[in-house]
């Protein structure tokens, strides 16, 4: 067999991913918090003020990467939770349901970071922008997703409907994505391609790629440690899972 046909096989595993989860956890949030420390450090003492907004577009540092992340999240929860419809493989129903709890806090913060930015620019806290309005409903799903996995006792049978929800609920996602194209919006459109130049200032983007990259090292983090509980209250009573208690006392 392939050794990376091998390794994914193996993951499944549940003691397997205990044992994987553990080690990765713990560095995928050590890096996370040395990457986003550089770049709030960069984004608040070396990056010089906007030309328009002045300090107050620092903000952009946390905003930008935790609208990102929401999307990211819930795209990748949907995936997961398609591959454990379509094959049954319970790890990636255990990882889709880790998503919904990380996905939705970063919803809140893009929200909260939007709103306070807003208040300068537009003189509001809030507006019925379409883009605002989409990432409301995002977070609306995120905790439908959440909601609905709770309410069920069965936890295959609850992560199975959460997970349809989620796969219906990404074609929010493109909605989100391109609805400053498609209405007249008062949220700034795209500055930042990922292919193609920015209109940003290049020196505004290094802090910006770091507190990206940190906060997707630290999603991992989260999601390992998320999938690892949800993995031992599901295999609770087997026999690795008693040994594992015994270890730890």
């Amino acid at each position: 067999m392939n050794p990376l046909l091998r390794w994914f096989h193996q993951l499944g595993s549940p003691p397997y991913f205990d044992r994987f989860a553990a080690r990765w956890a713990p560095v995928a949030y050590a890096l996370g918090l040395l990457v986003m420390a550089y770049g709030t450090w960069s984004a608040l003492f070396q990056v010089p003020p906007d030309y328009q907004q002045g300090d107050s577009f620092r903000i952009l540092y946390i905003h930008v990467p935790s609208a990102w992340m929401s999307l990211f999240v819930f795209a990748l929860m949907a995936l997961y939770a398609a591959i454990a419809l379509i094959w049954r493989i319970k790890l990636c129903e255990i990882l889709a349901m880790a998503c919904a709890p990380i996905g939705a806090a970063f919803t809140v913060i893009t929200l909260a970071t939007g709103s306070i930015w807003g208040k300068p620019m537009w003189g509001t806290w809030w507006d019925w922008d379409p883009r605002l309005t989409t990432e409301l409903i995002l977070l609306f799903l995120y905790l439908g997703v959440i909601g609905l996995y709770n309410a069920i006792d069965d936890r295959r049978q609850a992560a199975r409907a959460a997970g349809l929800l989620a796969i219906v609920g990404v074609a929010l996602l493109p909605v989100i994505r391109y609805s400053v194209v498609w209405w007249n919006s008062l949220h700034q459109g795209q500055t930042i391609r990922v292919f193609g130049e920015s209109s940003m200032d290049p020196s505004m983007l290094p802090p910006l790629v770091a507190m990206v990259v940190g906060t997707k090292l630290w999603f991992v983090g989260s999601l390992l440690a998320r999938a690892r509980a949800d993995n031992l209250r599901r295999e609770a009573g087997k026999d690795w899972v008693l040994r594992h208690a015994e270890g730890r006392r």
